[in-house]
């Protein structure tokens, strides 16, 4: 078979995702890697080459009834991004631009957007390069408005699935991309942008070649669309000054009223006394806040057992700061202990149980101990992330309103005798307009129960999800970790009958009959999400 310059087959027939939580079998000889024609030395020439091939892989499997998925860093712990057909690498597509002003829409510049807030990024562009390009090499330097805290991810996928951050008054990564160019056909790409925040002007358009659509709810939807739209093969998104960071760890702090209002609220005058500054000072202004619990070493209103916090403030960026180290996080999980961990309770059965709750509180202090406060830029901060082994990891979308409840839920399930190897955060992010972003509550906790991937494990996690739904506590799931509960109904009482549909509207819309079998994989399945235009039964 003759290929374009640019695709290569790879020939593999099952991947691991890179937390090794799962294995996915592929068809022999339909899976790709795409790089940007070398040849080709003018590197806007090269982006619509790649555009191009694309294309030309969207009709070679259409030709052949082959589904496919594009392939970041393979950063989910669940199904959501791969295929049962074949997998496209995209890694290799890093290509990235600054916007000139010729290129932006009058709208924007005229409510007070600039030219250099912008920057167009490759599918492909790691959010750890990402951040390297706009705090190095951007002039002048700017930084993204937040991050999850991993960033091993794409940009692509960080966005497909909803990467939150932890940034109370900004909202997750989806929450600032301006615009989106999807290739949808064989025959048609599209460029994607609200109606109600024009970006891009007609001489960007010209050069793209693609089809304009500004419309907000069919943007909403393609946010987080876990690659079931075609391919994303361009991003715009819009940056803000370079700024720095500056984290505080705090420990033995007790889990009182004033705290649980907090939680609640994000009031945080009932934590004065607590914070190491206020929440607005004229030189920061606090950014992250976190609640972490070692559910084995916990007891209401006893600070010897009590609750660690992590409070982060934005600063204005000077360069006489301290830079962080190595050893600046604190120590966490290794690998051969998380998969030592992972063996034992696979394997000694009831024995295993017994061995959580020690090994649980061994270990967390030591992730978790208090540090210094330390400086960095928000890629200094999220800095290259280390595997520590086979991790599980399970998020919960809810309302601030709803977090003490669910935490002490969370708490009553442990004590009622399931046990859980892992520990309890919560982190606060704004809520998105993405239809299906799980951060969808206004003032959403996202509730983390981080851990080792075992079969305890999962059953814990079921125990929790089963819990909130017989208590009628609405909650979302993260698209990217584990959420194996996903079926169609319960897509619709997370987001809505309505919200569900105008979300499977729009992907009728960008895709014909046939590119939607290239791009449907059993996980949309299983959630419904495959289905054809019509009304939802």
């Amino acid at each position: 078979m003759a290929l374009p310059t640019g695709i290569e087959i790879l020939p593999i027939r099952k991947w691991e995702n890179r937390h090794q939580n799962f294995t996915q079998k592929l068809k022999q000889g339909a899976s790709f890697k795409v790089r940007n024609n070398s040849t080709i030395t003018k590197g806007t020439d090269r982006y619509l080459a790649t555009t191009k091939n694309l294309q030309w892989l969207i009709g070679h499997a259409i030709d052949n009834n082959i589904r496919l998925r594009a392939m970041g860093s393979g950063w989910s712990f669940s199904k959501v991004a791969v295929s049962e057909g074949g997998i496209v690498d995209t890694k290799s597509l890093r290509l990235n631009f600054s916007v000139n002003k010729t290129n932006v829409n009058d709208q924007y510049l005229n409510k007070g957007g600039l030219a250099e807030d912008l920057f167009f990024v490759q599918c492909g562009v790691s959010m750890l390069q990402l951040n390297s390009k706009l705090e190095k090499e951007k002039r002048p330097n700017r930084s993204i408005k937040a991050s999850g805290a991993s960033n091993g991810q794409t940009v692509a996928g960080a966005l497909s699935t909803g990467t939150h951050g932890a940034a109370f008054n900004v909202g997750a990564i989806q929450d600032f991309v301006t615009g989106i160019h999807l290739i949808v056909g064989k025959d048609r790409h599209v460029w994607l942008e609200r109606h109600s925040n024009p970006v891009v002007s007609d001489k960007f358009i010209n050069w793209l070649g693609a089809d304009l659509i500004r419309d907000d709810t069919m943007f909403n939807a393609a946010l987080v669309s876990f690659g079931s739209f075609g391919f994303i093969h361009g991003i715009m998104i819009e940056t803000e000054p370079k700024y720095l960071i500056e984290e505080h760890r705090i420990d033995e702090i007790a889990y009182t009223d004033a705290l649980k209002t907090t939680m609640t609220t994000l009031d945080f005058s009932k934590i004065k006394t607590i914070l190491p500054f206020p929440q607005h000072s004229p030189d920061r202004e606090l950014y992250h806040f976190e609640v972490i619990i070692n559910p084995y070493d916990f007891e209401p209103n006893n600070k010897e057992k009590g609750v660690f916090l992590k409070a982060s403030y934005k600063r204005k960026y000077r360069d006489d700061y301290v830079r962080r180290t190595s050893d600046d996080k604190g120590l966490t999980y290794g690998d051969d202990l998380l998969g030592l961990i992972q063996t034992v309770m696979d394997s000694l059965g009831g024995l295993s149980v017994l061995l959580v709750p020690k090994l649980v509180s061994i270990l967390f202090p030591l992730a978790y101990k208090e540090v210094p406060p330390v400086e960095g830029t928000i890629g200094e901060t999220f800095s290259n992330t280390k595997f520590r082994g086979k991790v599980a990891s399970a998020a919960l979308g809810i309302d601030i309103k709803d977090s003490v409840r669910v935490t002490e839920e969370v708490l009553k399930i442990i004590e009622e005798g399931d046990p859980f190897p892992g520990g309890i955060s919560l982190r606060y992010v704004k809520g998105t307009e993405a239809l299906l972003g799980f951060t969808k509550f206004p003032n959403t906790c996202v509730l983390e129960l981080d851990g080792v991937d075992a079969d305890v494990t999962r059953n814990f996690y079921q125990k929790v999800w089963d819990r909130l739904e017989t208590l009628n506590i609405k909650y979302t799931l993260h698209w990217g970790k584990i959420n194996f509960n996903l079926n169609f109904e319960r897509v619709q009482n997370m987001y809505g009958t309505a919200t569900v549909q105008h979300w499977l509207d729009t992907r009728n819309e960008l895709l014909g009959t046939e590119a939607m079998k290239v791009f449907t994989n059993g996980f949309i399945e299983r959630c419904g999400l495959d289905r054809k235009v019509g009304l939802i039964v």
